[in-house]
């Protein structure tokens, strides 16, 4: 594999050059821009930057990314619920539990770990070895994944997610009856200033830095007094689900971060499952739509739950 070599024009007026490439490069964190950048492996109109440069909008950002490098990742035989495999990509019923991406604490066991023993050759990004990840789950949600096996596809795909194209469904049991059949949130989504480790609602006009976020959610049944709702995020922010229907006043079940602390129905993970995920196929564009029932362990708790609490 060679470096790869790719041309923006970013329309973020104001924005950090190095924020903005993490947003619209989604599989390249801010600290791995940064290094990109002090590399001298980004230009603006042909001119080194630095990554606090503020964008004017539109220019010409160019950004080349070196051949990835070997890395310490563990192959293990994990099985794996592959729902869908082609050529150019994976789709991948992830169960809860498993983290996608290795880290500090979570050395082993993860998706990656697993998806590099069945897939040695799948394409890495950022100058390190990595598998064609094109999004994320949190480790306690369930359901979709999108593993890309080919640059080309990696980066149709990616496409896709930065222009907000793809179109994502997800389950959740919360906390209340939901008596609308639809809300629309639309609450801009930062760091916690009191919590380092979550998100929140933060109002775009203070200081503290926030993302706009909207997320449509409509009512699918009650269940006593919990409601089966479906959310469609409209845009990819962290924990942005579970951050805006805790804001709403109807915390997910399950979720120890954003639910009620001493809640009555115990689930030893987040109800939440990624169910529905439509997108354009990489080597047709044609669109494509996949599905994933809910599991069993969540099935057999919704049947648990009596009518009336």
């Amino acid at each position: 594999m060679s470096d790869q070599r790719i041309v923006l024009s970013i329309d973020k007026r104001g924005e950090r050059l190095d924020s903005a490439l993490a947003e619209v490069l989604p599989e390249i964190s801010r600290s791995q821009c940064q290094r990109l950048i002090k590399s001298g492996l980004v230009t603006i109109d042909g001119q080194p930057v630095k990554g606090s440069q503020r964008l004017v909008g539109n220019e010409q950002i160019q950004v080349i990314i070196p051949e990835p490098k070997s890395s310490n990742l563990v192959p293990e035989n994990i099985p794996l619920d592959i729902l869908f495999e082609d050529e150019d990509f994976l789709v991948i019923n992830k169960p809860a539990g498993m983290v996608v991406h290795p880290a500090v604490g979570n050395e082993s066991g993860t998706l990656v770990n697993a998806i590099i023993y069945q897939y040695p050759d799948l394409p890495g990004i950022g100058g390190e070895k990595r598998p064609g990840i094109v999004h994320r789950l949190d480790k306690d949600t369930s359901g979709l994944i999108i593993v890309a096996r080919t640059d080309r596809a990696l980066r149709h795909l990616q496409a896709q997610f930065t222009e907000r194209s793809v179109k994502k469904s997800y389950l959740a049991l919360v906390t209340g009856r939901f008596h609308r059949r639809e809300v629309f949130v639309d609450a801009a989504i930062g760091r916690d200033p009191n919590d380092r480790k979550k998100m929140a609602v933060i109002p775009e006009n203070q200081r503290i830095k926030s993302r706009s976020a909207q997320t449509r959610v409509s009512l699918v049944k009650y269940y006593g007094d919990y409601s089966l709702v479906r959310c469609k995020p409209l845009s990819g922010r962290t924990h942005q689900i579970r951050v805006h229907l805790s804001y709403i006043g109807f915390p997910i079940v399950g979720d120890s971060l954003y639910g009620i602390r001493k809640p009555q129905l115990k689930l030893k993970r987040t109800f939440l499952h990624a169910a529905e995920l439509t997108c354009r196929h990489p080597g047709t564009d044609h669109e494509v739509t996949f599905s994933s029932d809910i599991p069993d362990e969540l099935s057999e708790f919704l049947g648990a739950i009596p009518d009336e609490q």
